[in-house]
């Protein structure tokens, strides 16, 4: 098949698999028509670097960042997810070490989706121009349930991944990145800017005030977490890779066990105890509909589960216990800060009524503390 027909193929099926999506392009929702997409000729250029065999359809896979898109691919063989992203040279770094950290953990034997690597030069990345292409096998799971019996095996292949991840030997050559949420620089800046950022909103048109308020209470807040971590003695807990965004929007399930985990781009050096307070956090939210209904509490079925899950492979010491709650905290305003400052909202929420809710559940937080601790 010559490249123009081979570009003519794939331009004729991307037309099909659009339109074929359940999203009519009427009803797509204003961050669906900002997401970043292929175009044919691109797919075709990129499709031609993997052995793949004949490609029965392309689909795209509107999900995680708008900047990196993403398509699902059947083909003869089997199914795949072709994922593109930026190429900043410290970006490509941070490529390298996460499919290095990849491939160690396949051979621990880690539920992961498979790197494709290139048909000529056998490479888990591929770099065209300015840009990076990653081609992973698919693996079919289905999402977070919500259950206690998943928020617990979710702790199991947390503590799983942080033994594999302990042993990890990274090459002298090989950038190791570092930095997380806690005691962060660039959280603080980040609230500085909030309230520039909504003065271009209306979310909070006539509480200036309030909100003046609220972020001064998330700094006081953030900055008494960090300082309560800071005086814990976690010298003889070694840094290590952490995953840096275990949440359940990064593992598939099936039967109550997590299948797969996916999406290693913030993986960096660091304590473990940064996953798992975000873990318990993120597997315990009770989040549905518009942030000023979620209600201040966690649940403590899930929160148990998952550190009971944790535990069961390996245990948490006495100042890793008691790092839990104010991590938590720095971890809540620290997911919002970012979004917010950049861009006034948090998703398709309003940054103003996302703060109010993080207010609320810190107050939860410090009132729960010896309980969850």
């Amino acid at each position: 098949m010559t490249l123009s027909l081979r570009r003519s193929k794939i331009a004729a099926i991307v037309a099909v698999a659009r339109g074929l999506s359940n999203d009519e392009p009427g009803n797509a929702t204003l961050q669906q028509r900002h997401r970043a997409t292929f175009d044919a000729e691109e797919l075709a250029i990129v499709l031609s670097h993997y052995e793949l065999g004949i490609i029965e359809s392309i689909t795209e896979f509107a999900r995680g960042s708008r900047q990196s898109p993403k398509v699902g691919i059947v083909t003869e063989g089997g199914k795949y997810l072709l994922k593109r992203r930026p190429a900043e040279r410290a970006r490509l770094d941070r490529v390298r070490f996460a499919h290095r950290v990849q491939d160690h953990l396949i051979q621990a034997g880690f539920p992961l989706a498979r790197l494709i690597r290139t048909r000529l030069h056998q490479a888990t990345l591929l770099q065209l121009r300015d840009q990076i292409y990653e081609l992973f096998e698919f693996r079919p799971g289905h999402a977070f349930a919500q259950k206690p019996e998943e928020a617990r095996d979710a702790g199991v292949v947390l503590a799983r991944f942080h033994e594999a991840t302990g042993s990890f030997d990274p090459p002298a050559s090989l950038t190791k990145p570092r930095g997380d949420y806690h005691d962060a620089a660039a959280v603080r800046t980040g609230m500085a800017a909030i309230g520039s950022a909504l003065s271009m909103h209306d979310s909070f048109t006539g509480d200036e005030l309030e909100l003046t308020q609220l972020v001064e209470f998330l700094l006081s807040a953030y900055n008494r977490a960090a300082d309560s971590v800071n005086r814990q003695d976690l010298s003889s807990i070694a840094e290590q890779v952490i995953h840096s965004d275990w949440h359940p929007g990064n593992l598939l399930f099936r039967e109550n066990r997590v299948f797969a985990v996916v999406d290693y781009d913030s993986m960096r050096y660091a304590r473990r105890i940064i996953d798992v307070a975000n873990g318990a956090l993120q597997f315990s939210m009770i989040a549905k509909g518009d942030p000023a209904s979620w209600p201040d509490e966690l649940d403590l079925e899930r929160y148990a589960a998952f550190l009971a899950g944790y535990e069961s492979i390996s245990g948490l010491s006495p100042s890793e216990r008691e790092c839990l709650v104010p991590l938590m905290i720095e971890a809540l305003i620290a997911e919002c800060v970012s979004p917010i400052a950049a861009t006034g909202s948090v998703g398709r929420w309003a940054g103003y009524r996302v703060l109010q809710m993080v207010r609320r559940k810190i107050g939860w937080l410090n009132a729960e503390a010896t309980r969850l601790g």
